[in-house]
């Protein structure tokens, strides 16, 4: 995100489910024509739940030891 996204994230309201939501970020940048996306190398996985974090910690950590970086 650029320099505007705190200008932007300060006049969201909250969603059905009581969060500020990303995508509403997102939108407004579309909404203004200047939403850009780049390919990044590597992987994405969620993290918001117990269950999702643990997972997203044993992945980080087997890609280390993959690499050779030995233990996370």
């Amino acid at each position: 995100y650029d320099n505007t996204v705190f200008e932007k994230c300060r006049v969201l309201t909250p969603s059905d489910r009581g969060e500020l939501e990303i995508t509403d970020v997102n939108n407004a940048y579309i909404r203004e024509g200047t939403m850009t996306f780049a390919h990044l190398k590597g992987w994405w996985t969620d993290a918001g739940t117990f269950e999702s974090l643990l997972r997203a910690g044993n992945l980080v950590s087997s890609s280390r030891k993959a690499a050779g970086g030995g233990q996370a």
